[in-house]
């Protein structure tokens, strides 16, 4: 018997072959896209810039930001990883009270019907007013800074886990009565599953809150952290380090953003990806 060769692109038809590069270019498109993007937006500052050099006292080009943050990296490292690590902590500090309590609210009927009102109020005062307070209570260092940023981003954190917990499918708790599946069975393998979308969408929400509460904090305290160089910097009219500290602000944001579609990920493998999106057909 013999064996049939491998098709590759020299051995396929015409229709094969483009149909098999659309489908490399489909998966690269995402990357490159928003990279292309992105150069073209970088190309067209720095030349309007040259071509307008008296704009250079209010916005530095590309090439004068890059040139300073390689110059004051020494300076900017140490307060990139102040921000990260405050950052990080008052979100995963967020992420655990929110989703702890968004299932606790999901779990007592009673509880909700108590709690949730007061949350509400108490989130739609105005953040920025509080920050003062939040000096007043724990000093001007990043004790502060880390209870502003876990203020700002527990809340959404919260809501879009109680949220999620709280649209699982009725047929698939039916089935699990049916089954005599004991609550918290339930709620592991049938709730939890089902709220995986709205659950990571409240977490991409309270890492974007939580970064913000660190910035306003450094704002507020100005002892030290990329919002501190910000405020420096603009107090003293340097554009290009302003733009330098909010490129590694922005650094910063999208490694954590990074770190939640990862997890995201990979809870969706874990559970099943179908099983989490869609619940039962």
């Amino acid at each position: 018997m013999t064996a049939l060769p491998f098709a590759d692109d020299a051995t396929l038809d015409a229709p094969s072959r483009a149909w098999r590069q659309w489908l490399r270019w489909s998966k690269l498109r995402p990357i490159v896209l928003p990279l292309l993007l992105l150069a073209i937006l970088l190309g067209a500052w720095q030349g309007g810039v040259q071509r307008f050099p008296q704009m250079r006292s209010l916005l530095s080009s590309p090439s004068d930001i890059g040139a300073i943050l390689g110059s004051s990296m020494p300076l900017l490292l140490p307060q990139l990883l102040s921000t990260a690590r405050e950052a990080v902590m008052g979100f995963a500090l967020a992420a655990v009270i929110g989703v702890a309590l968004g299932a606790v609210l999901t779990l007592s009927r009673r509880l909700e019907q108590a709690l949730f009102p007061h949350l509400v109020l108490f989130q739609i005062v105005p953040k920025i007013a509080l920050a003062p307070l939040f000096v007043i209570w724990f000093g001007v260092g990043g004790e502060s800074r880390l209870v502003f940023a876990l203020f700002l981003a527990f809340f959404p954190i919260a809501a879009a886990t109680a949220g999620g917990l709280a649209r699982t499918r009725p047929e698939a708790l039916r089935l699990c009565a049916a089954l005599t599946a004991s609550r918290w069975r339930t709620f592991v393998s049938v709730r939890v599953p089902f709220a995986i979308p709205s659950l990571f969408a409240g977490l991409k929400m309270g890492m974007t809150m939580a970064l913000i509460g660190t910035i306003v904090g450094e704002f507020v305290t100005g002892q030290q952290g990329l919002g501190y160089i910000i405020m420096f910097a603009a107090s003293n009219a340097d554009s290009a380090l302003t733009f330098a500290a909010l490129g590694l602000l922005c650094l910063v944001g999208l490694s954590v953003y990074g770190a939640v579609v990862l997890a995201e990920f990979l809870a969706q493998r874990w559970y099943g990806a179908p099983f989490a999106t869609e619940g039962f057909t």
